[in-house]
């Protein structure tokens, strides 16, 4: 089903200029702006806008909310020039329809896929359900909205999905190659999606979120291209 070679590649959760410019430099087709007032990602519109008038043309800013009435998206989607939408809670389609202004702000639908291996989850059947959607998401299912930052099983995925597909959860310049082949062949196109694995290291473990590291960034993304050559 692979009609594209090249994965697209999105840094999500910026929060500072710095880490727009180095994801710019890296080579990321994407940034992302946490919308979700419960993250510690979390920027207001105003400061996404600012923050997004530093990107070159054809780099999409994309808005991430969680369970957000539509009028607000939309205002939101006013304030930064382009932003595409990135719907991370329990949205139906109609709602995404909506608060995508009736297709005027393309948007990507998050699946949340379990951790354990054994809870069932349709993933052609979820897609099915959002024609919509330029793609589908997907990331672990935890109890917290708006990423999880663990990686689930990728090859329990269906082997067949007709639809783009973007890789998100627990990514890292470690595993991202490893899972672009696992699940590039899965579905039309995919792109990967990162944040906490491209973030600076917390002293104890862990990560200090939404500050990141324009070297894993660059780490990141040569692992991408490492897995694109692979699959050429």
């Amino acid at each position: 089903m692979n009609l594209v070679a090249r994965t697209r590649i999105k840094i999500c959760g910026l929060t500072r200029e710095q880490d727009v410019d180095a994801a710019v430099a890296a080579g990321a087709d994407a940034v992302g702006f946490v919308m979700y007032a419960k993250s510690p990602r979390f920027v207001a519109p105003q400061r996404a806008a600012e923050l997004a008038r530093r990107l070159p043309p054809f780099i999409t800013p994309v808005l991430l909310f969680v369970n957000e009435a539509p009028g607000t998206v939309l205002a939101a989607c006013r304030e930064v020039a382009g932003a595409a939408i990135q719907f991370h809670g329990d949205e139906t389609a109609a709602q995404c329809q909506e608060a995508s202004g009736n297709g005027q702000h393309p948007y990507v639908r998050v699946a949340r896929i379990p951790l354990d291996g054994t809870t069932p989850f349709d993933l052609v059947r979820f897609a099915s359900e959002y024609p919509q959607a330029q793609a589908i998401l997907l990331d672990a299912y935890v109890e917290e909205y708006g990423g999880s930052g663990k990686a689930f099983n990728w090859s329990l995925l269906p082997a067949s999905v007709n639809s783009h597909l973007v890789l998100s959860g627990g990514l890292t310049p470690a595993n991202v190659t490893d899972g672009i082949v696992q699940v590039r062949p899965r579905c039309k196109t995919l792109a990967v999606d990162v944040s906490s694995g491209v973030e600076v290291s917390a002293a104890g473990g862990g990560t200090v979120k939404g500050i990141k590291d324009p070297e894993k960034i660059h780490q990141f993304v040569a692992a991408v291209r490492a897995a694109d050559k692979l699959l050429a």
